[in-house]
């Protein structure tokens, strides 16, 4: 089962999950994404807007019911509405093995990191897996801003002046991608069990995550400066 959260008190960005991107609601290039995944038996848009209820139902989504007030706080976690979820469809007599969560501020995706993903599950050794990207800036050149405007060095200071190609590899959460054993999840309540591994999503396109009005222009730029499409 794919699931797409998309609250719709939105602060920073009011109205993001069906504003335009490059044409298209932001929205519609998650849902488009999971419609076009044969590993996806069901796709459900998880929201508590009627605005993006319909925009949803507008590109063939069903929509049976709003995500209650609880889960629409934004303290809510992401495993909590998945696993709301989960429920709802097991008391429906549904069950799913595996669990995506595709966020709609992470757009742009390639379907060649899902199909990466979908092996290291297919394996029986891996129980999640999670788009990474490369961090940058390095968190070897950062510093802790303290009192006084003094700067600690984040890490242990060893490899400050080292240039960044010299620098140990480290990678993010690319928030594009996250892919779980069902079971899993309902044990640990987290998409980061033990057993979680990483799929590289090294474009510049695939890591986006839109927070404010500026990720949004970067993440426009960026899609269209690669042609990309939903």
């Amino acid at each position: 089962m794919a699931i797409i959260p998309a609250r719709g008190g939105s602060k920073r960005l009011p109205g993001k999950n069906t504003k335009s991107f490059l044409g298209v609601p932001l929205i519609a290039w998650s849902i488009r994404f999971a419609q076009r995944q044969q590993r996806f038996d069901k796709v459900i848009v998880s929201t508590d807007s009627e605005e993006i209820a319909d925009a949803s139902r507008a590109e063939g989504i069903d929509v049976p019911y709003l995500r209650p007030a609880a889960l629409a706080s934004n303290t809510a976690t992401s495993a909590a509405v998945v696993l709301d979820i989960l429920a709802r469809e097991r008391q429906s007599g549904n069950t799913f093995d595996l669990v995506a969560l595709l966020q709609p501020t992470s757009p742009v995706r390639e379907p060649s990191r899902w199909i990466e993903a979908f092996a290291h599950i297919d394996g029986d050794v891996d129980d999640a897996v999670i788009g990474v990207a490369p961090a940058h800036p390095h968190p070897n050149h950062a510093f802790h801003w303290e009192e006084g405007g003094k700067l600690r060095p984040f890490a242990d200071g060893k490899e400050i002046s080292l240039r960044s190609q010299d620098l140990p590899p480290v990678v993010h959460i690319a928030g594009n991608m996250y892919l779980i054993r069902a079971t899993v999840l309902e044990t640990q309540g987290s998409f980061f069990p033990p057993r979680t591994v990483g799929v590289l999503c090294d474009q510049p396109y695939e890591a986006v995550d839109i927070d404010t009005e500026a990720d949004w222009v970067a993440a426009e730029a960026l899609a269209k400066h690669y042609g990309r499409s939903p």
